[in-house]
């Protein structure tokens, strides 16, 4: 195919995708009770809310944070990024009239500008794959990169700003796997707890509860492909009763891991 063609072929395509998101955004007061969009920089590969919410006294709306990561070109340093979002109040009305198709925006509540703000940037070697917090300490943040290793973050500890010298200082570096990848998921039952799986076919168990020695953590266990079969990606057993989840744990100092994760 000629490279003309290619450049055309990506112009149409383009340009049906921005048709596409004009349609859905018009009709976005039928569809939803509130619709905010924000524009950033750079792509982000994850988001999660944090548990931290907020109610300013004499306001129609809550404060609440949420997890981002940076996705950017090869020369562009990537970030680590807390937001925080202004969401209306459960018995506060959305007026459709208020929707400003600028703006991006629907719903007005008492706040009808600066909904989504980045409040701290942590710098972070190469993109965010994906990034989740500890349940029991949500300071306490992990993240997958493009590298092998998996970073933890207390961003209690980090500045809102980023580092001057644009240096990647996590608080932990955990070592185990031979490349990157998406899975991560910490324990809901067992503090310090955390499973990552990666594109070397393999599971990583750490447990980062106890006092660090050193700012570099072997993982606990490795587990392959072939044993673990139903965690190559986002690890659900973290997510499942405490009995169920037990009877995992209790397996992770036998071979039998399978038949307890399968069955």
């Amino acid at each position: 195919m000629a490279k003309d063609d290619v450049e055309m072929r990506g112009e149409v395509e383009e340009r049906i995708i921005n048709e596409d998101y004009k349609i859905w955004k018009k009709n976005t007061p039928f569809l939803y009770d509130l619709v905010i969009t924000h524009a950033l920089e750079w792509p982000s590969l994850t988001v999660e809310w944090l548990p931290e919410r907020d109610e300013p006294s004499g306001k129609d709306y809550s404060v609440q944070k949420m997890i981002l990561g940076t996705h950017t070109s090869d020369n562009e340093a990537n970030y680590l990024m807390i937001a925080q979002a202004q969401l209306p109040l459960n018995d506060t009305e959305s007026e459709a009239r208020q929707y400003d198709d600028d703006r991006s925006e629907f719903g007005g509540f008492g706040c009808a500008s600066g909904k989504v703000q980045v409040i701290q940037q942590i710098v972070h070697q190469g993109e965010v794959n994906r990034a989740r917090y500890m349940p029991q300490n949500p300071f306490l943040i992990a993240t997958k990169t493009v590298s092998a290793e998996v970073y933890l973050f207390d961003y209690s500890k980090h500045p809102s700003k980023p580092a001057l010298d644009g240096a990647c200082n996590p608080d932990m570096r955990l070592k185990g796997h031979s490349s990157e990848g998406y899975g991560l998921s910490w324990s809901k039952f067992k503090d310090g707890h955390l499973l990552s799986g990666s594109d070397d076919a393999q599971v990583c168990l750490w447990d980062v509860s106890g006092t660090p020695k050193s700012t570099v953590l072997d993982a606990h266990r490795i587990f392959k492909a072939h044993e673990m079969p139903e965690l190559n990606g986002e690890e659900a057993d973290h997510d499942k009763s405490e009995t169920e989840d037990g009877e995992a744990r209790q397996d992770t100092e036998t071979d039998d891991v399978q038949k307890q994760i399968t069955e």
